[in-house]
């Protein structure tokens, strides 16, 4: 008890005050940021590329069946992933893993509060715009799947939905830094 006060007062012995604990699993990035965080990180790392990777598949090669299946597995994922962040964010929060960055403050008002919005925002927009698009291409294209008239709808709502899941992925990506890398 005696070495706890010490490091917390700052006298002598004392070598350095002890790595905060903060409620849930910590990450794995070296950052504040929970386990869950961290893995929705480096998720939107991955579902990016593979995104870009299934477009550039219909778009030039017309391989509809490969896209089906990569667009398919990136909703299944990503709904994984999100749900399990969510409980992870319902249960443990985050704001205390916030608390040393600059851009954190209690009154809600902060440039942290504002990054979150403009995340979320993007965020919601890509949820609702890629099931729409996912149920709407289910249910219109064709078995075994070729183009056909729901093709010209389906390319204009999917650019949205890309749109709004690369904005999703960069602004989540400076909420992540502002709120669990930057320190005062």
């Amino acid at each position: 008890m005696h070495e706890v006060f010490a490091m917390a007062v700052g006298t002598e012995g004392a070598v350095a005050a002890p790595p905060a604990k903060f409620s849930g699993i910590d990450g794995f990035l070296g950052t504040r940021g929970s386990l869950m965080l961290d893995l929705v990180v480096i998720a939107m790392l991955l579902v990016l590329p593979v995104m870009l990777i299934s477009i550039a598949l219909v778009k030039y090669r017309r391989q509809y069946a490969i896209h089906k299946v990569l667009q398919l597995t990136l909703a299944v994922a990503l709904l994984a992933a999100v749900a399990m962040f969510e409980v992870d964010i319902r249960v443990h929060g985050w704001r205390d893993r916030a608390e040393a960055s600059p851009y954190s403050s209690a009154s809600g008002t902060s440039p942290l509060d504002l990054a979150l919005w403009v995340h979320l925002c993007f965020a919601v927009s890509a949820a609702v715009l890629w099931v729409a698009v996912t149920v709407r291409a289910l249910r219109q294209f064709p078995s075994p799947i070729a183009p056909s008239a729901h093709s010209a709808s389906h390319m204009f709502w999917a650019r949205l939905a890309a749109f709004a899941m690369f904005m999703t992925a960069v602004t989540g990506w400076v909420f992540y830094w502002m709120a669990f890398v930057a320190t005062r």
